[in-house]
């Protein structure tokens, strides 16, 4: 995001943020994404119950975004009582021209793949930094169990030709698990292969590549958005 001021890339995240509540209608039960784009969609939906009376449910991927949704006055439900999500709505820290995605910079992969695959849809909230040729040079997160998480590592690193990396020593996401950074580089050309690869490994637990989840990017560039729509999209 070098190219655009911070003033600009806020004003990009705000713009997506707000553009993808327009798939939201009354009585939806829609997933609800983390990151500092969707935040924008939390707050947007705030506004709308408060101002327009909108009626709807969510489900959060992550303790931070329960937190902001439930400030927002959204009604949270879980999964004990939910079976289906109408749409869910979330960032990305890379997408390339099939939709397929890196996520998990935030942290919170494994609850957002539960909840985009629970989903009936899936619009991804992006700027126009976040578009690629090919997926990679964002670090691809991987979460791990604790047990052994060493052994895990020098596994992936026998398919990583870069370097994986413990994100902090004391870092855990929100399942009490740690995550490895996986520097692959632009490199990622098959990331539906390379996903069932990583997925494979014993104490791999979930792996930051969404691949055939997305439906619609919402993109945000600083001369409007734009709507990038997969041709099977379900939305």
């Amino acid at each position: 995001m070098g190219q655009f001021t911070s003033e600009e890339k806020e004003a990009m995240k705000a713009e997506a943020g707000i553009a993808a509540c327009a798939f939201v209608e009354n009585g939806m039960k829609i997933g609800i994404g983390t990151g500092s784009t969707v935040k924008y969609t939390i707050l947007e939906l705030g506004r709308r119950i408060r101002e327009e009376g909108l009626d709807v449910v969510g489900i959060p991927t992550s303790e931070a975004t329960e937190k902001l949704s439930i400030e927002q006055g959204i009604e949270m439900v879980d999964w004990s009582n939910c079976q289906y999500l109408d749409l869910v709505i979330d960032g990305a820290d890379e997408f390339d021209s099939d939709l397929h995605l890196i996520k998990g910079g935030g942290g919170a992969l494994l609850r957002e793949k539960i909840v985009a695959e629970s989903s009936g849809g899936m619009i991804v909230v992006a700027d126009a930094s976040k578009k690629v040729e090919i997926l990679g040079a964002f670090p691809l997160p991987i979460e791990v169990n604790p047990y052994g998480w060493e052994q895990t590592q020098r596994r992936i690193e026998a398919i990583c030709e870069g370097e994986v990396v413990r994100r902090g020593p004391d870092y855990v996401t929100d399942n009490g698990n740690p995550i490895l950074d996986a520097h692959f580089g632009p490199n990622i050309a098959d990331p539906v292969q390379l996903e069932a690869d990583l997925r494979s490994i014993s104490g791999v637990v979930e792996v930051g590549l969404f691949t055939d989840t997305a439906d619609v990017v919402v993109l945000a560039a600083p001369g409007g958005c734009e709507l990038i729509r997969k041709p099977t999209a379900r939305l």
